[in-house]
Order: structure tokens, then C-alpha cells, then sequence
């Protein structure tokens, strides 16, 4: 499947017009084409999470979140209990934090790369337990 999903360093970046790298825009571009570039849900919980610690500044960060996906035509990944599950039963050595297991299950489940800066989710792809696109 072409496409990709967005890890919440890469969704910030992106929103903010911070350069990427080429791999990571065509990718993106791809996607975009094929109405395929996701964000999982969680994504807006770790959001919420760094503005409730004074880590990122935005007035209300639902409708932030709400805004950049009408803008930018990234698609809601679906998050249901057999997903969350598939998250703790990750294969090899990878990270406890749940946010990032959800998105690494969410790429396997969509079958599509993790677009990341994230060292650990980059270092579990070169295992071969998930695409990874650094950004």
C-alpha cells in the first residue's frame, strides 16, 4: 500500500513547515496522492499531553488537531481494540511507551511506513519489525 503514517514528531514538524527529508516528503506526497498518509489517534492524546505540560504552546489543541487534518488531508487511523491489543504483543525489543507501541502497530495493521525522527521506532525498523521513514 502506498502512503504512510505520521509519528507525532513528524505531524509537529510537518504542521510547522519544519524541512524534512526527501525520503520522507515523497512519501508523504504519495500518500497525500493516494489518500493514504494517516495519523492514529493517539497522536492527539500525546498532543494534549505535551501542551497539559507546558512542553508545546496552543490555545486549544483539539481544534489544532481538528485543523491540520481538514488542512493537510492526513486520514484518522482507526484504533479499535484489536489494534491496542496487537500493540502489547509487539514482536522483538522494543520501547514500554505505549503511545509509540500503538503507532508502530498502527503502520503494521496499515501496512504502511512510520514516518519518525524517533530513534527507538528507526531502530526497531532496522530489526525489520516495521517500515520507518526518518524525516
Amino acid at each position: 500500500m502506498a502512503g504512510a503514517l505520521l509519528d507525532t514528531c513528524a505531524l509537529l514538524w510537518l504542521s510547522a513547515g519544519a524541512p524534512i527529508s526527501p525520503a520522507a516528503r515523497a512519501s508523504i506526497d504519495e500518500g497525500l496522492s493516494a489518500d493514504s498518509l494517516f495519523v492514529s489517534p493517539i497522536t492527539a492524546w500525546e498532543v494534549g499531553v505535551a501542551v497539559a505540560k507546558k512542553r508545546l504552546v496552543m490555545d486549544d489543541p483539539v481544534q489544532w488537531f481538528q485543523t491540520f487534518r481538514a488542512r493537510s488531508g492526513v486520514n484518522l487511523a482507526p484504533m479499535g481494540i484489536e489494534l491496542l491489543v496487537q500493540s502489547s504483543f509487539l514482536p522483538g525489543d522494543f520501547h514500554k511507551d505505549p503511545a509509540d507501541r500503538i503507532i508502530v502497530a498502527t503502520a503494521r495493521a496499515l501496512g504502511v511506513p512510520v514516518v519518525t525522527r524517533d530513534r527507538l521506532i528507526l531502530s526497531y525498523a532496522e530489526q525489520g519489525h516495521v517500515l520507518a521513514i526518518a524525516c
